[in-house]
């Protein structure tokens, strides 16, 4: 099966100033997202990882390196079709009611005519906006815009969900309720790039991170391989006297004390961010 999202060589270099001087802001990053995970990618500002993103979704050109989604060259209309955004900072026309604006997306998406009206109401029970769809956008909250700008990111019911710091200026409620609907669209099937700052949000629900520190991929893994100290061990005793706990593993046995299990120790994923980006380790 080939993957969601494959970048191979991807490189982007930006002219600034007056000279024109170069400023490069990825710099030959390659990765391979699977489909049906969520997958996070993570990095301080400037790191590289929105340009990125623009790159993948054909807003922005490279400089060098081919990117595909779902086998599809990344800025064909093909992709696009498959393919649901919700950027950093959404702008919504104020006067339209949020069912107005779903309906308005799901026609620019293709999504047909007989089929409209369903959509929308899937889309707006998914994000569980119902009960205000029909309240003008200019009175939402944070929290309320940015679920109206998941169910318009999903109403042409893509294979690839691409979220630009959802959980942005969002309430804890707020962001609860935004891992909600990105564990439903897993259950669904549904691939979901998430690009965030909360690294606690992600950690509860992606499968796999990426880290770019000054526009290189400095680690790609599962969460649960890059969190696990595999150097270090935990030992779970059962019926363990004061005796034993104080000898050495070799002598467990002999106080009567029985192993359970061993497991692998875990960091936070903010220590692990905190390891790996420069930025935070000059801080």
């Amino acid at each position: 099966m080939t993957a969601a999202i494959s970048v191979r060589h991807l490189t982007k270099d930006f002219r600034v100033g007056l000279r024109g001087l170069k400023l490069r802001a990825v710099d030959d990053v390659s990765l391979e997202i699977p489909r049906g995970q969520v997958y996070g990618l993570l990095g301080p500002n400037g790191c590289g990882k929105s340009t990125t993103l623009k790159i993948v979704l054909g807003l922005v050109s490279a400089t060098a390196g081919e990117v595909s989604i779902l086998g599809c060259p990344s800025a064909t209309p093909e992709a696009r079709r498959r393919t649901g955004f919700l950027p950093e900072a959404p702008y919504f026309h104020k006067f339209l009611t949020g069912r107005e604006l779903v309906r308005y997306c799901a026609q620019l998406s293709g999504v047909p005519s007989a089929d409209v009206a369903a959509a929308v109401e899937d889309a707006l029970g998914l994000a569980a906006m119902t009960d205000a769809a029909d309240r003008p956008i200019g009175t939402y909250s944070k929290g309320m815009l940015q679920r109206i700008g998941f169910a318009q990111a999903v109403v042409h019911d893509p294979e690839l969900v691409i979220l630009d710091e959802p959980t942005a200026g969002v309430d804890p409620v707020g962001s609860a309720a935004i891992g909600r609907m990105i564990h439903a669209m897993r259950g669904k099937g549904k691939t979901i790039v998430l690009c965030s700052h909360l690294l606690g949000q992600v950690e509860q629900v992606c499968d796999r991170v990426a880290i770019m520190d000054r526009g290189k991929l400095v680690l790609e893994g599962r969460v649960d391989d890059v969190l696990s100290r595999r150097d270090r061990h935990v030992l779970t005793v059962e019926s363990m006297s004061p005796a034993a706990r104080e000898a050495a593993e070799a002598t467990l046995a002999a106080h009567g004390a029985v192993v359970t299990s061993v497991t692998h120790p875990r960091r936070s994923l903010e220590d692990l961010f905190r390891e790996l980006v420069t930025g935070s380790r000059d801080a």
